[in-house]
C-alpha cells in the first residue's frame, strides 16, 4: 500500500476570506480551502459575533497543501501579492481588526520564512508603506459558516478584491 503524502497547513489573513479563498483555490499544490476565523479569544464564533470587533479573530484562509508540489515561500509570495500589507486593520473599503494581514504560522520554520519574506519585501521596498502584517502562531481554526465557504466560486465570480 503506498504511503498518503503529509498535506502542508498554512492560514493567512488578508481582508475579506471570500477573495482570499478564490486565489488560493487557484495554486497548484494547494489541496484545500476553507473560510474561516483565527487567533481571537472567542471558541467557535459566528460571522456576525467577528464582525462584532469582540472576539479578536481574523478572517482567514486555512489551507492544506502538498509541500511536494508548492512551497510555504510560494504560498507567502501568493499571499503578498493578493492584498496591500501595508493597511493596518483593513482591505480596501474592508475595515476592521478582523481583516487584518496575517501570517499564522504552524512551525518554527514558517515563522522564519513568513519573517525572512517581510525582510526581504522591505529591504527592496516592494511596498510604498511599511509592511504591518503580523506574525503570529497558528491556534484554533473555526470553520466559518456553510455559505461562505467557496463564496465566490460558488457565484461565478473570478475575484473581488484585487
Amino acid at each position: 500500500m503506498a504511503e498518503k503524502k503529509k498535506l502542508g497547513e498554512a492560514a493567512f489573513g488578508a481582508g475579506c476570506f471570500w477573495g482570499v479563498e478564490a486565489e488560493f483555490m487557484n495554486v497548484k499544490g494547494v489541496k484545500e480551502t476553507e473560510s474561516g476565523f483565527m487567533g481571537g479569544h472567542t471558541k467557535n464564533p459566528s460571522y456576525e459575533e467577528v464582525c462584532s470587533h469582540t472576539t479578536g479573530h481574523a478572517e482567514v484562509v486555512h489551507l492544506k497543501f502538498d509541500p511536494n508540489t508548492v512551497s510555504y515561500g510560494k504560498l507567502l509570495d501568493g499571499f503578498f501579492k493578493i492584498h496591500d500589507p501595508t493597511q493596518l486593520n483593513r482591505q480596501g473599503p474592508d475595515v476592521g481588526f478582523q481583516y487584518r494581514s496575517a501570517i499564522f504560522y504552524y512551525s518554527p520554520e514558517q515563522k522564519k520564512l513568513a519573517e525572512q519574506k517581510i525582510r526581504e519585501l522591505e529591504k527592496i521596498k516592494k511596498f510604498s508603506g511599511k509592511i504591518v502584517t503580523a506574525v503570529e502562531p497558528a491556534k484554533e481554526f473555526y470553520r466559518a459558516e456553510e455559505y461562505h465557504q467557496k463564496y465566490l466560486q460558488k457565484r461565478g465570480i473570478a475575484s473581488c478584491h484585487i
